[in-house]
């Protein structure tokens, strides 16, 4: 009889040891988190074909976090809710200085500009005729459709204009066409990305200054290895025409590697005054 309880106690203490390896490797699942330019739909398809390419060159997991609109989505990334997060340019400075997010990847072969469209048959030939008009964004902290505008109107062409939130870019376009305000923010891929019929109906009126793309971005508690191995992943996908043409929808053309010094340049436009928390 002891010599069962024995053989009983080794066997208990033989699977804790077992058992305990395999539970101390089990795989964390990152979350990644999209800043909602498209409906959830569109952002799901042109996700997760790359989330399943990182996770099989990586090893390592990655779960994709959708939010309701870009406020929404504000206030997850600052309270620190995703892993990685791919953001506008001025979002990775909120994020950063409320998180200590880093910038990791970005497109190297272009550069992000807003667009103020109007009806193709609007009488508006100028940005200084826009005074006191109301005027569509998707939400005030999209950077390239609503911040950089609002701040070039202010202090580059001293105009004010009445600002109509619609939540996302599509609701822009809409508006515009339909009438209900004189003009509307964008940016030159949710644009190009709407149907002929939409787009055949409006008109580009004026590009603001140009500013580093939308990057992908880290939270510090990520370990080094684990970035290391997302940011592999990404770069070893630009040597694959068909994985290529994945970030390409996002759209990141050339995925290359990016830091926060990309993003400084943002902090002498006067941005600040303009972002709403």
């Amino acid at each position: 009889m002891l010599c069962l309880k024995k053989l009983f106690s080794v066997g208990v203490l033989l699977g804790v040891f077992v058992l305990y390896p395999l539970s101390a490797q089990a795989q964390t699942e990152y979350t990644l988190g999209v800043v909602p330019q498209f409906d959830s739909r569109k952002i799901a398809k042109t996700w997760h074909p790359i989330i399943r390419e990182i996770e099989r060159q990586s090893g390592i997991k990655l779960k994709l976090v959708g939010a309701p609109s870009i406020p929404d989505f504000e206030k997850a990334f600052t309270k620190g809710e995703y892993d990685f997060a791919y953001m506008n340019p001025y979002h990775a400075l909120v994020a950063n200085k409320s998180q200590g997010y880093q910038p990791i990847i970005r497109d190297v072969g272009r550069q992000l500009f807003g667009i103020i469209v109007v009806r193709k048959d609007s009488p508006i030939t100028s940005v200084t005729e826009l005074d006191k008009m109301t005027i569509a964004f998707p939400a005030p902290n999209a950077l390239g459709a609503a911040l950089i505008p609002r701040a070039e109107f202010a202090n580059k062409y001293n105009i004010n204009i009445k600002p109509k939130y619609v939540k996302s870019h599509g609701s822009v376009y809409l508006n515009v066409l339909l009438g209900q305000t004189q003009a509307g923010g964008g940016v030159q891929k949710t644009f190009e990305h709407q149907t002929e019929e939409i787009k055949s109906q409006l008109r580009i009126l004026y590009k603001t200054s140009k500013v580093a793309p939308h990057p992908i971005v880290v939270h510090p508690r990520v370990s080094k290895d684990s970035v290391d191995k997302f940011v592999q992943a990404i770069l070893s996908m630009r040597e694959s025409e068909k994985q290529s043409a994945l970030l390409k929808k996002v759209p990141i053309k050339q995925a290359g590697k990016a830091s926060l010094k990309d993003y400084l340049p943002l902090q002498e436009m006067g941005l600040d005054k303009f972002y709403i928390k």
